[in-house]
């Protein structure tokens, strides 16, 4: 599997405690969700290495968590700044209509006349709705809105078309 298949997940900020625990800032949400998910490939500047999570929980708002081989908190600190990857068949199958942030980047996006705006480069959680960051000849913002602005999503065909105009 290539790095871009693997999905980012988190990533280690820290030592807890004296035992070899991590803290972890997750990207999943809810936080604690990333410690459902075991075996993590880590990866820093080039180099990977695979760890099985062995138990975690929350500590406050942040996220720590043992890992198999880590039994003291210089180990700990060796993996500080080390980004979390998971493999996409460890997630849970996404219900009808819902999708993973990650199923979404790359899709071609065209609005309902046709026109073509470019792919899905990033997503932003904004509160209200989440907003797909397209880019083409130019950058654009849609608001994620299922049966209002975006009209259909074909994962197979990697494409997803927007009721959108496009002067916007």
């Amino acid at each position: 599997m290539t790095e871009q298949q693997h999905i980012h997940v988190g990533k280690i900020s820290g030592v807890f405690g004296i035992k070899g625990w991590v803290k972890v800032f997750s990207y999943t949400d809810d936080r604690a969700n990333i410690l459902r998910y075991s075996p993590w490939m880590l990866k820093k500047a080039g180099e990977t290495k695979t760890l099985k999570v062995i138990t975690g929980n929350l500590q406050g708002k942040a996220v720590v968590a043992q890992l198999e081989g880590i039994q003291d908190r210089d180990e700990a600190a060796s993996l500080m700044g080390w980004d979390i990857f998971i493999s996409p068949e460890q997630l849970p199958k996404a219900a009808s209509n819902e999708y993973y942030w990650s199923d979404l980047i790359d899709l071609q996006v065209e609005n309902t006349e046709g026109v073509a705006f470019g792919v899905i480069t990033g997503l932003l959680e904004t509160g209200a709705n989440d907003v797909i960051i397209v880019q083409g000849e130019r950058e654009r913002c849609i608001p994620f809105l299922q049966g209002k602005t975006v009209v259909s999503i074909d994962l197979n065909a990697a494409k997803m078309i927007v009721d959108w105009d496009a002067d916007f």
